[in-house]
This record gives C-alpha cells, sequence and structure tokens, in this order.
C-alpha cells in the first residue's frame, strides 16, 4: 500500500523594520514593499528573536494587510538563547527541530528584531537546517542596515566585511581596530562593524584613538527614520569636532582607505 508523499512548506525569511526600539515608527510601505507584508500576512507559523516584538510587527502587518491567522493564533517559536549569546554556529546548537511545521507541509516564516533575518541577527543555523532537510528558503526583500550604511558611506562598496561586534576590553578592542585597519589599507576592503546602542559612544571614542588620521571613517544612524543622517570623513577631520552619539540610537559604523 502506497503512501501519499506530503509536501513540504517554505522558508520565508521576512525582514523586520530598521525602527525597533526606536521612539519614531516608520510606516511599513515606507521600507518594506507591499508583495512582502502580503506573503508575511499569509503565514501562521514563525520562528523569531523575539516573540514580543514580532507580536508588535505583525500587529503593524495586519493593519496594511490581514492576516490570515488572527494574532492571538499565531504560533511563535524563539530561537535558543545560546544563539544570541554566541552566534547561530559558534553555539553548535541544532535548530532543525523548529523546522517541524514545515516539514508538516506549513509555510513558515523567520524575523529577527530589526532588519534582513540570519544578517548580522540569529537565524543562520535554521536557514542551513532547511537546506539540509530540503525545505525552500525564500528571501523577501525588506531593509538591511549593512547595505544601506555601506551605500552611503562612500568607501569600498565592492570588497566589504561585516566584523560585527568587536571586543569591549579596552586593549583587546584596540588591537582589534588596528589589525582590521591594517587588513582595510592593505587590501582596500571596507570593514563594517555595531555595537549595543549604549556602548556606541565608547566604540566612536576607540575608532577615533585608534584609527589612523588619514583612515575614512563613516557612522549612520536612524537608518531609514526621518532623522536619518551618514557622515563620513578623514579621522584627522572627525577628531576636531567628534561630537557624542545617543546611547539609544542604533548606529553603523564603516572605515577604510
Amino acid at each position: 500500500m502506497s503512501t501519499a508523499i506530503r509536501s513540504l512548506g517554505r522558508l520565508f525569511l521576512v525582514p523586520a523594520p530598521l525602527d525597533f526600539m526606536c521612539e519614531t515608527q516608520v510606516p511599513l510601505s515606507h521600507v518594506m514593499p507591499l508583495h512582502t507584508l502580503q506573503i508575511a500576512s499569509q503565514l501562521s507559523h514563525w520562528v523569531c528573536e523575539n516573540a514580543k516584538s514580532t507580536r508588535a510587527l505583525l500587529k503593524r502587518i495586519d493593519a496594511v494587510c490581514p492576516l490570515k491567522t488572527p494574532l492571538q493564533s499565531q504560533q511563535l517559536v524563539e530561537l535558543p538563547r545560546l544563539v544570541h549569546k554566541k552566534g547561530d554556529h559558534a553555539a553548535g546548537v541544532d535548530t532543525s527541530g523548529l523546522l517541524a511545521n514545515a516539514l508538516a507541509g506549513h509555510d513558515m516564516g523567520l524575523v529577527s528584531e530589526a532588519g534582513m533575518p540570519a544578517v548580522a541577527d540569529p537565524g543562520s543555523s535554521l536557514v542551513r537546517a532547511a537546506h539540509d532537510a530540503g525545505v525552500e528558503v525564500i528571501p523577501l526583500v525588506g531593509p538591511s542596515s549593512l547595505l544601506l550604511a555601506l551605500s552611503a558611506s562612500g568607501l569600498n562598496g565592492q570588497q566589504f566585511a561585516f566584523v560585527g561586534y568587536l571586543p569591549q576590553d579596552t586593549a583587546e578592542r584596540a588591537q582589534r581596530i588596528q589589525t582590521l585597519e591594517k587588513h582595510a589599507l592593505k587590501t582596500g576592503e571596507t570593514q563594517l562593524c555595531i555595537e549595543t546602542p549604549y556602548r556606541n559612544q565608547a566604540l566612536w571614542q576607540a575608532l577615533l584613538g585608534h584609527l589612523q588620521a588619514h583612515t575614512r571613517l563613516c557612522r549612520s544612524s536612524n537608518l531609514s527614520l526621518p532623522q536619518m543622517q551618514t557622515v563620513s570623513k578623514r579621522v584627522a577631520d572627525w577628531r576636531k569636532n567628534p561630537g557624542e552619539l545617543d546611547k539609544h540610537t542604533p548606529v553603523v559604523f564603516a572605515f577604510g582607505p
């Protein structure tokens, strides 16, 4: 007796607006295509970075494209906490079990708190598990702070690297900055990094203190928001008027020749 083969669901990578934890929220129609919102509104099964922020996003989506499944009936599962602390692959966490709904034939969504999931945010281990399980992975169009910052920086957009968070220890951070700068000046590769907003000022001061005067340094804040700002100067020029960074504002830093 033959058994019918159940078709697999798909894993949609759903971007989120960059205004998470910001005082100002932008209309979703300004930062996410209607097609992305329409697909997200049809999903009922989610793997997310944070369930609370995902419910808030779904509520915003519902105001533009009514949800197929009521908010209170949406199934949300958070990625393991270890993934948040150590990163998807360094943590060595098996997230394949979170794909149960896709294996049962349901489309699923992966979402992080801001920007593209699995890019400077957790989720890549789930994407890898989906590929290994034969689940189709479909990235949807939406904002990415790293690419927005890079494109506006005037730095090399043909060769770049996102290096994540730099060490918090003062000596280690200084050494890391100098190592990255040496690589950038040798290869022409733009270096992109981020920090938790309340530590932005400390990182900013470290960059100004340890990068060479002729290196170009760019900072982009409030990307996609009305108060968005990107400024790119030589370090020597920044040192004349460095300014201070708000401890609540997300910033992307970039530097290179």
